[in-house]
C-alpha cells in the first residue's frame, strides 16, 4: 500500500495554521451577533461615561489593530499594536486590560445564551428513531435495547450512575462578585428572547443591562485575599441553589418522560435517581494546610443545613398542594399507622397538621414529615430523622397510599420529585471525600512510634488523627455516605492504603470505634499507572479491605490522575498510559468479581484530561465504565457545565447517554478491536512522544526558563483558591509544581504546550498518512486525542508565543518548541483533511474566531508587564504596578480562552 506524507510545514505558512493562525471563517448567527453587538455597545457606553478621557478610543484602536493583524502576514500590524500598548500610561494599560476582560465576560454570556437558544429550538425537533445514541438518554436506551433486549436495557438503566465531584482546585479565575454580576446580566439578556416582551419592557431591560454592566465594570476584578476553604464551600452552595437543586430532578423527570411518554407521571417511574454529588471542598488537604478537621466539620454542617432547608421547603410546598379529600382519596392502613406514630412523636406537630388540613390525611402526614425534616435541620433529637432512608420510607408510605387510592398523578408528580431529591442528596448534599498524600500518613505513623524520629512534620500528627475523628463525627450525625471515601494521593504501594486503616484505628482507640472507610488509591504518575494492577492485587491481602468488600457487595473505587501523568510524560503518552491502566484495572476487577468504579481525576485544561466528557466516555476500554462514570469537576468547568440550568441539563443528558452506550456490545467491540488493531501504532507514538517530551523538560535549565517565559510565578499570586500553587520547592524543580499552574502558565503564554507537545514527532515517525487517517476514523481514543489537540492548537498563537519564548534568552529551547508546534499542526491538519484548524467544527471554530483578536490584545498588554518584571531593573517599591497589570491580564486571558488549569 503506498504511503502518503503531507508536505512539510513552512514557518509562517497559513496552511500549517502557524504564524498567522487564521482559522476557518464561520458565520456568526444573527441572534448571537445581535447579542454581542448589544452588550459590546453597552460596555462602550459605560466606558465613555466612566470619565477616563480617550479610554474607549484606545480600546477601539487596539481592537482594530489586533483584528487587522490576523490577516497581515508581514507582522507589521501586530508590531503597531505592540507600540500602541507600549505608549499607554500604567493606569491606561490597566483600564484597557479591564475593558477587554469585561468584553470577554459579556461575549461568553452571548455565546452561552445562543447555546440555550439552540437547545430550546432543537428540543423535541428530531424524532427518537432518527436520533444518534449520544443525542439523548432515550435514544441511547433505544439503541441499547436493540442490542441487548428491552429487559436487559431496563436492568442496566437502573444501574446507571453519574457522580460528579466538585473540587476546590484553584482554576476559577473570576471573583464571586463578578460571577454574580454576570449571572444577573445573563438573566436580563434571556428576557430579550421572549417574544411577548414589547418596546416598553425592552427599553427597561436595556436600562437595567446598562446598570449591571456599569456595576460589573466598577467591581474590582482581583480578589484582595485568597478565599478560605469555607468561602469555597459557599461558592459551591451557590451552584446548588442556582442549578443542582432543580436540574438533577429535571434530568430524572425528562428521562422518565422520554421513556414512558404519556404514561409518565401516571405510573411508577422508570428513571432512577442516577446522580450522586461528591465534593473535595474542605476535604482535600493534600498540600493545603488551610483545610483542617475543624474546617471539614463546619463545611459538612453548612452543606447539610442548606440541603435540609431545601428538602423542607420542597416537602412543605408539595404538602400544600396535596389537598386530596379522604372521601375521594382514602388513606391506606399504613398511612394511618404512620399518622399515629407522628402523633406519638409530637402531639403539637400533629395538631398543627390537623388544623391546617382537616379531612386531608395525605396532606396531614406530609406536613408531619415536613416538621420532622425541620427538626433534623435544627438538631431536635426527639423528632429528627436518623438517616435519609428513614425519610424516604415515610415518603414511600404516602406515595403508596395515593396509588392504592387511585391518585397516581399525585403519587408520581411533585412527591416523586421530592423522593428523587432525597435519594440524590441525602442529608449531606454532597458526599465529602477526604484526600491526603501517602507520605503524610507514613510520616504520622513514624511520629506515633517515636515523636523524635521525625524532624519536620509535613502536617502535624495530631491534625492527621483529628481528621479521622472528624469523619467519624460526620458519619454519626449525617450518615455513613456523608463522608466515607478517603483518597490516598501518590499511592505507590499497598502499604500506603493499609496506613490509612491503621491511623483510623489509632485515632479512635480501636477498630470498633473507627469510621467506615472506603480507602481509594489514586494512581497519578506514569510509573504508578503501570504498577496499579500489582498494587491492587497486594491490597486484597489486607483484612480491612476484604471486610469492606464484604460489606459493600464487593464494590470499590480506583482513582486515576490525569494531571501528573501528563506533566510526567506528556499528553500523548499519558493518554495511552491511562487507557492501558483502565484496561488492566478492569480485567483485575473482573478476575476478583469486584464491581469497580474508575474515578477520573480530570481538569479543565486539555493537559489535564479536559475536553468533551461524552466523547471521552465512549472512547474508554471495554468494562472500564460499566454504567458508572465518576469524574472531578472544578473551577471554570463547574461554571461552564452547571452555571446555566439548561446547559447543565444538556450536559447531564449527554453524559448519561454516553455512560449507557459505553457498555453496549457494539461500543465495547469497536473499542477493543481498534485498540488491538492499532497497538503497534500506539506503542510507536508512546515511545517517540515521551522521548520528545523528556528531551524538552529534562533539558538543562528548563525549569527556570519556563518560569521566565511564562507568568508561572505570578499565577501563584492570583487569589483564586485556598490551595497553594506549589508543594514547597522552587522553580528549580518541576516535580513540586502542581499541574494546574503548569497548564495555566503555558496557556497564558499562548503556547498551550501541555496539550499537544510530542504529538507532531510521534506522527512524523509513523510517516503513513493513510494509516493515521484510518485510525482517526476507526479508533475512538485516537480520534479524541487528535480532536482535543486540534482544539488546543486553535487556542495557541505562534506570533504571540514567539514573543513570550524570547523572554527566556534560550534560542535552542525556543526553536525546539516552535518546531514541534509546526510539526503537530501539519499532521493534525493532514489527518483531519482540513486547510485550517477547526474548519469542520462550526460552534467551536466560531467561539475561537470571536475571541482571538481580543485575547491577542490582552496578551500584548501582559507581555508589556512581563518584560518589565523580567528586566531585573525594578526597585521593590516599583513592582506593584506591573504585577497588578499582569494579574488583571491573567484573568482576562483565562476568560478569553475559557480555561485555566
Amino acid at each position: 500500500m503506498p504511503q502518503e506524507t503531507p508536505a512539510p510545514a513552512q514557518a509562517g505558512s497559513p496552511a500549517t495554521g502557524s504564524v498567522t493562525r487564521v482559522q476557518a471563517t464561520h458565520e456568526v448567527p444573527d441572534a448571537m451577533r445581535r447579542d454581542v453587538g448589544l452588550l459590546g455597545g453597552l460596555l462602550g457606553q459605560v466606558l465613555e461615561e466612566y470619565g477616563s478621557e480617550g479610554l474607549l478610543a484606545d480600546v477601539e484602536a487596539l481592537r482594530e489593530l489586533t483584528i487587522a493583524a490576523l490577516e497581515d502576514t508581514s507582522g507589521e500590524t501586530l508590531e503597531r499594536a505592540e507600540e500602541l500598548v507600549s505608549s499607554f500610561s500604567a493606569e491606561r494599560a490597566k483600564e484597557v486590560a479591564r475593558a477587554f476582560t469585561s468584553y470577554f465576560l459579556l461575549a461568553n454570556l452571548a455565546e452561552e445564551q445562543h447555546r440555550v437558544r439552540t437547545l430550546r429550538t432543537r428540543d423535541g425537533e428530531l424524532p427518537l428513531a432518527q436520533q444518534q445514541p449520544s443525542d439523548s438518554v432515550a435514544a441511547a436506551f433505544t439503541h441499547l435495547a436493540a442490542e441487548v433486549g428491552e429487559r436487559e436495557a431496563e436492568r442496566r438503566l437502573k444501574e446507571l450512575r453519574f457522580h460528579p465531584v466538585l473540587t476546590a482546585h484553584p482554576t476559577e479565575a473570576r471573583r464571586n462578585a463578578i460571577t454574580a454580576s454576570v449571572r444577573r446580566i445573563g438573566a436580563l439578556l434571556d428576557v430579550r428572547d421572549d417574544p411577548r416582551v414589547g418596546p416598553t419592557e425592552l427599553a427597561k431591560n436595556r436600562r437595567e443591562l446598562l446598570e449591571e454592566i456599569d456595576n460589573m465594570w466598577r467591581t474590582a476584578q482581583l480578589r484582595v485575599s485568597s478565599p478560605s476553604p469555607l468561602d469555597e464551600v459557599r461558592t459551591a452552595l451557590g451552584i446548588f441553589d442556582s442549578s443542582f437543586s432543580s436540574v438533577f430532578t429535571q434530568a430524572y423527570r425528562r428521562m422518565d418522560d422520554w421513556l414512558q411518554g404519556e404514561a409518565s407521571g401516571a405510573q411508577a417511574p422508570k428513571a432512577p435517581a442516577f446522580i450522586r454529588l461528591g465534593s473535595w471542598i474542605a476535604g482535600d488537604r493534600d498540600g493545603n494546610p488551610n483545610v483542617t478537621a475543624t474546617i471539614t466539620r463546619k463545611a459538612v454542617a453548612q452543606a447539610a443545613d442548606r440541603v435540609l432547608a431545601d428538602h423542607e421547603e420542597r416537602s412543605r410546598r408539595t404538602a400544600m398542594s396535596l389537598t386530596l379529600d379522604d372521601r375521594y382519596t382514602p388513606p391506606s392502613s399504613k398511612l394511618d399507622a404512620l399518622w399515629n406514630r407522628q402523633r406519638q412523636l409530637s402531639e403539637e406537630l400533629a395538631e398543627q397538621a390537623s388544623q391546617h388540613s382537616p379531612g386531608e390525611p395525605h396532606r396531614q402526614v406530609l406536613l408531619g414529615i415536613t416538621g420532622r425534616i425541620q427538626a433534623t435541620r435544627e438538631r431536635n433529637a426527639d423528632l429528627a430523622y436518623a438517616v435519609p432512608e428513614e425519610l424516604i420510607n415515610d415518603l414511600r408510605v404516602v406515595q403508596d397510599s395515593l396509588v392504592e387510592a387511585g391518585a397516581n398523578r399525585a403519587a408520581y408528580g411533585d412527591l416523586q420529585e421530592l423522593i428523587w431529591q432525597v435519594q440524590t442528596f441525602g442529608f449531606h448534599l454532597a458526599e465529602l471525600e477526604v484526600r491526603q498524600h501517602s507520605k503524610v500518613h507514613a510520616q504520622t505513623l513514624a511520629w506515633l512510634e517515636d515523636s523524635k524520629s521525625v524532624e519536620k512534620m509535613a502536617v502535624p500528627g495530631e491534625e492527621v488523627l483529628e481528621t479521622f475523628r472528624a469523619i467519624a463525627s460526620v458519619q454519626q450525625r449525617y450518615g455513613v455516605d456523608a463522608a466515607r471515601r478517603y483518597i490516598v494521593s501518590f499511592t505507590q504501594s499497598a502499604q500506603n492504603l493499609a496506613d490509612v486503616y491503621t491511623l483510623a484505628e489509632k485515632a479512635l482507640g480501636g477498630p470498633e470505634n473507627a469510621p467506615v472507610l472506603d480507602v481509594i488509591p489514586l494512581f497519578e504518575t506514569y510509573e504508578d499507572l503501570r504498577n496499579a494492577p500489582q498494587i491492587l492485587e497486594e491490597m486484597l491481602t489486607n483484612p480491612a479491605v476484604q471486610a469492606r468488600l464484604e460489606q459493600t457487595g464487593r464494590r470499590m473505587e480506583v482513582m486515576l490522575g490525569y494531571s501528573d501523568s501528563a506533566k510526567d510524560v506528556g499528553p500523548v503518552s499519558a493518554t495511552l498510559a491511562l487507557y492501558e491502566a483502565q484496561e488492566k484495572i478492569s480485567a483485575w476487577g473482573i478476575k476478583h468479581d469486584i464491581t469497580l468504579t474508575q474515578f477520573h481525576g480530570r481538569g479543565g485544561a486539555l493537559g489535564r484530561g479536559g475536553g468533551p466528557a461524552n466523547r471521552a466516555i465512549l472512547a474508554q476500554p471495554p468494562h472500564s465504565v460499566d454504567l458508572r462514570f465518576k469524574v472531578t469537576e472544578q473551577g471554570e468547568v463547574i461554571s461552564a457545565r452547571y452555571g446555566n440550568p439548561e446547559i447543565a441539563l444538556r450536559h447531564i443528558e449527554q453524559v448519561a447517554a454516553a455512560t449507557l452506550m459505553a457498555s453496549a456490545p457494539s461500543t465495547e467491540r469497536r473499542n477493543a478491536e481498534a485498540a488491538q488493531r492499532y497497538a503497534g501504532l500506539a506503542e510507536k507514538m508512546d515511545g517517540v512522544s515521551r522521548e520528545r517530551f523528556h528531551g524538552l523538560v529534562n533539558a538543562e535549565g528548563f525549569a527556570p526558563w519556563f518560569a521566565e517565559v511564562t507568568p508561572q510565578d505570578e499565577v501563584g499570586l492570583l487569589a483564586i483558591g485556598s490551595r497553594p500553587a506549589k508543594r514547597g520547592l522552587s522553580v528549580e524543580s518541576l516535580e513540586d509544581l502542581r499541574a494546574i499552574p503548569w497548564n495555566f502558565a503555558w496557556g497564558q503564554a499562548r503556547i498551550n504546550l501541555t496539550g499537544w507537545y510530542g504529538l507532531g514527532s510521534a506522527l512524523e515517525s509513523v510517516q503513513d498518512l493513510e494509516q493515521l487517517r484510518q485510525a482517526y476514523a476507526e479508533w475512538p481514543l485516537f480520534r479524541a486525542l487528535i480532536d482535543n489537540i486540534e482544539m488546543s492548537l486553535a487556542k495557541t498563537d505562534r506570533r504571540i508565543a514567539e514573543r513570550y519564548l524570547a523572554l527566556g534568552g534560550r534560542e535552542d529551547l525556543t526553536a525546539v518548541v516552535l518546531e514541534e508546534f509546526d510539526l503537530t499542526s501539519k499532521w493534525v491538519l493532514a489527518i483531519t483533511d482540513q486547510k485550517r484548524l477547526l474548519e469542520k467544527h462550526q460552534v467551536l471554530g466560531r467561539a475561537v474566531q470571536l475571541r482571538n483578536p481580543y485575547v491577542d490584545a490582552l496578551s500584548l498588554i501582559q507581555l508589556r508587564a512581563l518584560r518589565v518584571l523580567r528586566s531585573g531593573k525594578l526597585a521593590d517599591d516599583e513592582i506593584d504596578d506591573p504585577r497588578n497589570l499582569l494579574l488583571i491580564t491573567l484573568k482576562g486571558v483565562a476568560a478569553g480562552l475559557q480555561n485555566t488549569g
